[in-house]
């Protein structure tokens, strides 16, 4: 996946090197590249060697990662041509991002709750009907 960044050339770095520099586990970036997500470049002596595009694959790697993308989901938009090509993917994401914002803000709002309600939150008709909502009905085959 080609990305133009503007970056100045790093040269070659070593599978230690790129790790650390993303704060990554080596075995993380091994992994990715078992499962398609990076290719990089051996030496002579059979040794990784990550360069510019690869640093750039990371930093879209985790990215993807930070906005939920599972793996495999990612080795589709990624080598499959570009991003763009599946546009029903990335809508069907936009489905679960809207579903986990849409948690987090009603999360903030009863925590925002909870630091201006004078009630103890065992007494809080807001906390009362939050925790209630929250408890599934009883299943009518009994279970």
């Amino acid at each position: 996946m080609p990305v133009n960044v503007h970056m100045k050339s790093t040269g070659e770095c070593s599978i230690g090197d790129i790790a650390q520099r993303f704060g990554l586990p080596p075995h993380v970036l091994r992994h990715w590249e078992s499962v398609g997500l990076l290719a990089p470049a051996r030496d002579s002596g059979g040794q990784r060697r990550y360069g510019d595009g690869d640093l750039v694959r990371v930093a879209v790697i985790l990215m993807a990662k930070e906005a939920g993308f599972g793996l495999r989901d990612l080795r589709t938009l990624l080598t499959d041509g570009s991003p763009m090509d599946h546009p029903e993917l990335l809508r069907r994401h936009i489905a679960v991002l809207d579903d986990r914002i849409a948690k987090a803000t009603a999360a903030k709002q009863l925590i925002e709750h909870a630091l201006a309600c004078p009630v103890p939150f065992d007494d809080c008709p807001h906390a009362q009907e939050q925790i209630a909502a929250r408890i599934p009905a009883r299943r009518r085959d009994g279970g």
